[in-house]
């Protein structure tokens, strides 16, 4: 893959869309076909519904976080300063009986990775900047455009399954697959909820199936990461074996070991990001292209496609403060629970219709007496404008002690629902004993 072409300098025309998305619009490059721009809104999205509140700032928030990580992919030395950290800590290599993950890990640190980010855009001028940021930072990507084909849908005698067969004969496409790297269990994990429903003897299955040798809990650390993998292009994402996850990827064994090591070290190079703003990184998910055998990283990366918490301790208790797209699915949880009930029965229909469930939900609200899309109160909304503040001046160095910005704001979304009276469903599934 080729990354040589990249434009200095483009012609924005952003008058018609080739893709709208509930957090960002895509456009195509005129006199440049291979790419496309990026251009992230302050829309927000949660439980696949579309985008329902706006947070002030949140779109430059998100692309120069964004440009920041992808910047750091590319880089040799931030991987060569991660294979320091992952020798000394010893764990994951110690795991990695095939030296794949050290193989992998050798190749970053001398050519970095590839990325489908090309640099972010001057809204005035148009120019590309690979490395840094403009003047004034935008909400503008440019990115190489990768085939996105999206599985068929078969129904028969009432069922319905997905077809595959087409990615085993393409190329340059983006793999149909979420990489869900999880370097511990958070109260709302979907691995946590599988787990909890299972039978004594099937929860030991599942841990060996994970690669993991101790019960789950909420709100503990794993001794080493571990990839959970969803369906992408299904209505609903649809977790599965690394089995399926193999045979639906087009990819050969060999390519696809590697794409799973390649997301297990991104997150690692991502942890060590956030925790220079005083973050922990639970889990994030990846999405990879394939170009022949190479592999690149695609996508998104903020705070829709990662859990990261301030860890505030407050009396007898740990409170896990998220900074990301986490925090809006609890506060609706806690605050409209009536709608967050529908929302999940529209899934359930979904699953067994295999209709979209948005057309379910819209349905319900119109006919069944489903409860109308709340709105978000302002005074939480400033909460989480804050925390894209912080995001903002850690990207520029403006924060002398950004650890104290982050947990100032963390006693505010604390504050607030302490205020609401909804304290103890927040602390259910925001927090723990202090150990």
């Amino acid at each position: 893959m080729m990354m040589n072409d990249i434009p200095d300098k483009i012609t924005l025309e952003l008058d018609r869309p080739c893709y709208t998305g509930s957090v960002q619009r895509l456009y195509d490059v005129p006199g440049h076909p291979g790419y496309l721009v990026s251009e992230t809104t302050a829309g927000g999205s949660v439980f696949d519904v579309g985008a329902i509140f706006n947070i002030e700032g949140s779109d430059v928030g998100r692309a120069g976080f964004r440009h920041l990580v992808f910047q750091e992919l590319q880089k040799p030395e931030a991987w060569s300063a991660l294979a320091r950290e992952l020798s000394a800590e010893g764990e994951l290599l110690r795991r990695d009986e095939s030296g794949l993950v050290e193989k992998v890990l050798s190749g970053f640190s001398g050519n970095g990775a590839l990325t489908h980010h090309a640099g972010m855009i001057d809204r005035n001028s148009g120019r590309v900047h690979r490395r840094g940021f403009p003047p004034r930072p935008s909400n503008l990507t440019l990115i190489r455009k990768y085939r996105v084909e999206k599985p068929a849908l078969m129904k028969v005698l009432g069922w319905h399954f997905y077809d595959y067969e087409k990615y085993h004969h393409i190329d340059g496409y983006v793999i149909p697959l979420e990489y869900i790297v999880r370097l511990g269990i958070t109260s709302g994990s979907s691995v946590l909820k599988k787990y909890n429903a299972l039978s004594e003897a099937h929860k030991k299955e599942y841990l060996n199936e994970l690669g993991l040798d101790r019960p789950l809990s909420p709100w503990s650390r794993f001794d080493y990461p571990v990839v959970d993998l969803t369906t992408k292009y299904e209505p609903e994402d649809r977790n599965i074996s690394r089995q399926e996850a193999a045979l639906i990827s087009g990819a050969d064994g060999d390519v696809f070991a590697r794409s799973m090591v390649m997301a297990v070290l991104g997150a690692c190079l991502l942890k060590r990001i956030f925790a220079g703003m005083g973050l922990f990184l639970w889990d994030m998910k990846w999405e990879i292209a394939r170009e022949g055998d190479a592999l690149v990283f695609v996508d998104t990366i903020d705070t829709d496609s990662v859990r990261v918490t301030f860890n505030l301790a407050s009396g007898d208790r740990m409170h896990f403060v998220h900074f990301n797209k986490q925090s809006m699915r609890d506060y609706y949880r806690i605050m409209h629970p009536e709608w967050y009930s529908a929302v999940n029965e529209a899934k359930k229909a979904a699953a067994r219709t295999g209709r979209p469930f948005t057309e379910i939900l819209a349905e319900g609200q119109e006919k069944s007496g489903y409860p109308p899309t709340p709105v978000v109160d302002e005074r939480f909304l400033d909460i989480q404008k804050q925390k894209f503040s912080v995001i903002q001046a850690f990207i520029q160095g403006r924060y002398q002690d950004i650890r104290r910005e982050a947990g100032r704001i963390a006693r505010l979304e604390l504050d607030y629902y302490l205020a609401a009276g909804r304290k103890e469903e927040y602390e259910a599934l925001n927090s723990a004993p202090v150990s």
